[in-house]
């Protein structure tokens, strides 16, 4: 009879020593900039400087309306009410560069970094690439990317040397990525017009 309860301590003694300790995986990062200063520095880049030259072109009531409304929307963190305003009226002007950098704006917002940086490069491409909008186009991809960077896992405590080869490479890209997004939001400053 005691041969019958000692099997099963038995078991789960045996069983026990089967489980492996659990292999530590790599710490999550987190962005330290949230997407309201990120969205923040994209309006900074701008400038303000009024001697500079701005194409604004001219636009339909009923899309002034929408991004009115996208606006109001933004203001009371309504991203999701802002993103739909702001689809209605790229359904009108598919092709309005600011338009375009507005609903990418919003994307960052919604931390939606892969659409937010399509919008804005296709902004640049369809936009008069010179100016206080070129800049908002390319400081955008530059925020996307530093998130990209700030987001990048970390290596774990065990990593090999091609773990450590492979994370330096992805940060070399990340920071070269950031770089050239620089170079062509400062190629977009153009000359300011000296008034008489």
């Amino acid at each position: 009879m005691m041969m019958k309860s000692a099997f099963p301590l038995f078991l789960v003694i045996l069983l026990a020593g089967c489980v492996s300790a659990p292999v530590p995986e790599a710490p999550v990062a987190h962005d330290p900039v949230t997407p309201e200063q990120r969205v923040a520095a994209i309006h900074a880049a701008s400038g303000d400087d009024d001697r500079e030259l701005a194409v604004q072109p001219l636009r339909d009531p009923q899309v002034e309306d929408l991004r009115e409304t996208a606006q109001q929307a933004r203001a009371s963190r309504n991203f999701a009410a802002a993103a739909d305003a702001l689809n209605q009226a790229l359904l009108l002007v598919p092709e309005d560069p600011a338009v375009l950098q507005e609903r990418a704006e919003v994307a960052l917002l919604q931390a939606d970094y892969a659409r937010a940086d399509t919008l804005a490069q296709r902004a640049f491409q369809l936009g008069s690439q010179v100016g206080p909008l070129c800049r908002q186009h390319w400081e955008t991809v530059r925020q996307v990317r530093q998130h990209e960077l700030a987001v990048q896992p970390s290596l774990p405590a065990r990593h090999t040397p091609e773990d450590a080869a492979q994370h330096a490479a992805r940060a070399a890209t990340a920071q070269a990525a950031i770089a050239e997004a620089e170079s062509k939001r400062d190629a977009c400053t153009v000359p300011v017009i000296q008034r008489m």
